[in-house]
């Protein structure tokens, strides 16, 4: 079982290295003989091979069974004709990892809103606003004349269809309930087709309830009672911006797994950016690489058939929380005195 390792910018190195810690602590217990493959992404290999991302890099990914994706700093990056490849973008597009599963829940003494959050954000992340990922050549975002910018949005049936039926799958292991967010009062065809495609799949789960939600009205919902929604289906923009939402409603982005899955692949990526500036000061909290790592086995094990990597995967998530119960074993994010390691050291305790 091998998982390739690609630390990232930033605090990236940092909790990565702790997230490996803890799959090497529950390797050990259930004996699931993962082994790792080092990479260099970001400004290391910028520095090394003048890339972001080298297309090797890539081509490794497809023959392995997982990917730990560390933050990147690609608003810093030179263009793109200078090497500054948009290394999630990449994956995403490149390895068509449409699906980026984003929980969020609330948990005892943490979350700054109100109580009863647990829901997953099913966000597709390969089209939509996004002006890297929706041209065959080229952005989708240019400057016909000065002081004038026009960027394109792009949808397409075949990207709604499956994005909408990984909810509804979602749902049926929760509380059966699938939430599609839209603008189609001003968007009128390109929302409009995604909330048809979505009816459309809702057809093949007749157990499973349907809401439709303007995108507005959801983020004030998110706020106000986050217990009504159980899976959230949303093209790529409003799932973006909706999941940082949610998860800091829980209590800090630091707390937000996050996993992008294909049909044959998945690539565990932190929700949150580089932090750049808290770098190796032992400042970061590693909770949400170490929970996107969990994800990860989940999905392995699902996989694979293999109970172990669920267990283990289990295991982690029970054991975050038991770190994150004790406001003396949380990070300073979180109002408490640990540091990336302190708090690792926790996690590894739980275990």
């Amino acid at each position: 079982m091998k998982i390739l390792v690609l630390p990232g910018d930033g605090i990236g190195p940092e909790i990565t290295e702790s997230t490996v810690a803890v799959l090497d602590a529950v390797n050990k217990r259930f004996g699931l003989g993962i082994e790792y493959v080092y990479e260099d992404i970001g400004f290391v290999s910028l520095d090394k091979y003048g890339t972001t991302l080298r297309g090797e890099v890539l081509e490794l990914a497809r023959t392995l069974d997982g990917i730990l994706l560390g933050p990147i700093s690609h608003l810093d990056y030179p263009p793109r004709d200078k090497g500054g490849v948009n290394v999630s973008s990449a994956f995403r597009g490149d390895l068509d990892l449409y699906s980026n599963v984003r929980p969020a829940r609330t948990r005892p003494g943490l979350g700054r809103g109100a109580t009863g959050m647990d829901l997953v954000i099913m966000r597709e992340c390969t089209e939509g606003f996004y002006p890297d990922r929706n041209m065959h050549s080229g952005s989708s975002e240019f400057m016909p004349v000065p002081g004038v910018v026009l960027s394109m949005r792009k949808l397409t049936e075949h990207c709604c269809e499956r994005i909408a039926r990984r909810s509804f799958e979602m749902a049926m292991k929760r509380r059966r309930k699938v939430t599609a967010i839209h603008k189609a009062n001003n968007f009128i065809m390109s929302d409009g087709m995604f909330l048809e495609v979505t009816r459309t799949v809702a057809a093949d789960f007749p157990d499973v309830e349907l809401d439709e939600l303007i995108i507005d009205a959801a983020a004030a919902w998110l706020v106000r009672e986050p217990a009504r929604f159980d899976v959230i289906c949303a093209t790529n923009f409003y799932g973006d911006i909706l999941s940082d939402l949610a998860s800091e409603l829980s209590g800090s982005l630091g707390l937000a797994g996050s996993i992008n899955i294909g049909d044959d692949l998945a690539a565990a990526q932190a929700q949150h950016g580089s932090a750049p500036d808290i770098a190796g000061q032992d400042k970061a909290n590693p909770t949400s690489l170490i929970l996107s790592a969990a994800m990860l086995l989940d999905w392995m094990g699902d996989r694979h058939g293999d109970e172990k990597l669920r267990e283990a995967a289990g295991l982690i998530q029970t054991s975050i929380d038991a770190a994150l119960a004790d406001p003396q074993t949380r990070t300073s994010d979180l109002g408490g005195n640990l540091g990336t390691r302190g708090f690792t050291r926790t996690v590894l305790e739980k275990i």
